[in-house]
């Protein structure tokens, strides 16, 4: 049986990404009843408000889900003790060292994944003892990490020096993609993108309906002063390299930023001075879709490849 399969309990290796603003208990029902793993994304929400997505998640589904934990939020020990009183059985965490809550939640028989952006922080997840690891490439939206590895050459780079069940990310919306990342030695999936532009996802329609029209290049990553932030070029965009071009410092491209901007663009739908973050392969979606019709594809797709590659190989 496929080690994340396994390991989660679900039909399919295929996470969904837990994004702030878009993942919400209606879109991680979905993908659990689906056949994936549908996360909920803590990033974007009050503590409160999160017992209340884990709740209602549970009564939309009997199947496995999680939690998405960006670790440097700043409720980080509420928003852990809520996981544990509601019984959450999985977690991916991010944005931090997984050292600091991965013997914690192990205690509390909770499963974690980690998700890192190059090989030696995924050494430093096997060290911390994680159950799984998420490698994500550059071409993912919202924040990334600073290396900007591709995920083509991140997963090789994590499998040969990493054991422990490899989760590819960035760049991945198709089942022909699962395949590729597969080969390249991943155990399963994460796909943000795909999902974010769902029905079920808790974004504004506006920023879904912007996202489903980029082409290619129309994203890019940004923010490097501060978090380096893949996101639509948009007027906020131009403002920011307007004041990168003449010299800002950290302190003023924070500024400029100001509080609640991704709020603004994605949950809002000021797609004009909000911060749009969404990965470079938007610019292949087209089409607003249920998570079911999206997962049936992802899978149909994934058999359809497969045996295309087998009868041009003859093996």
């Amino acid at each position: 049986m496929n080690r994340i399969s396994h390991l989660f309990g679900i039909r399919y290796p295929i996470i969904q990404g837990g994004m702030a603003w878009c993942s919400g208990w209606r879109l991680a029902a979905a993908v659990s009843q689906a056949g994936g793993l549908g996360l909920i994304g803590a990033g974007s929400m009050h503590p409160e408000t999160l017992r209340e997505h884990i709740r209602k998640c549970r009564q939309a589904t009997s199947l496995p889900f999680g939690v998405n934990v960006p670790l440097m939020y700043p409720e980080i020990d509420k928003i852990m003790q809520i996981i544990v009183d509601e019984q959450v059985q999985i977690v991916f965490t991010s944005a931090g060292n997984p050292k600091t809550w991965t013997e914690y939640l192990h205690d509390h028989g909770i499963k974690v994944a980690h998700v890192v952006s190059s090989s030696r922080f995924a050494a430093k997840c096997e060290e911390a003892g994680v159950d799984a690891i998420v490698a994500e490439g550059f071409e993912a939206g919202g924040h990334n990490g600073r290396e900007e590895t591709t995920t083509l050459c991140l997963i090789p780079a994590v499998k040969r020096i990493c054991a422990t069940p490899l989760i590819a990310a960035g760049g991945i919306a198709s089942g022909e993609a699962i395949l590729a990342a597969r080969c390249l030695g991943a155990d399963g999936v994460q796909i943000g993108t795909r999902f974010a532009l769902t029905e079920e996802s808790s974004a504004h329609f506006t920023f879904k309906d912007r996202c489903l029209r980029l082409n290619e290049g129309d994203t890019i990553l940004t923010l490097k002063q501060l978090a380096p932030t893949r996101l639509v070029k948009n007027d906020f965009y131009r403002d920011i390299e307007a004041a990168e071009q003449r010299g800002a410092t950290a302190d003023e491209i924070r500024e400029l930023l100001g509080r609640g901007r991704a709020k603004q663009g994605i949950f809002e739908g000021d797609i004009y001075q909000g911060e749009l973050e969404i990965g470079q392969i938007a610019s292949q979606i087209k089409r607003l879709q249920p998570v079911a019709e999206v997962m049936q594809e992802l899978v149909d797709d994934y058999h359809n490849a497969l045996r295309r590659m087998q009868d041009e190989t003859g093996l």
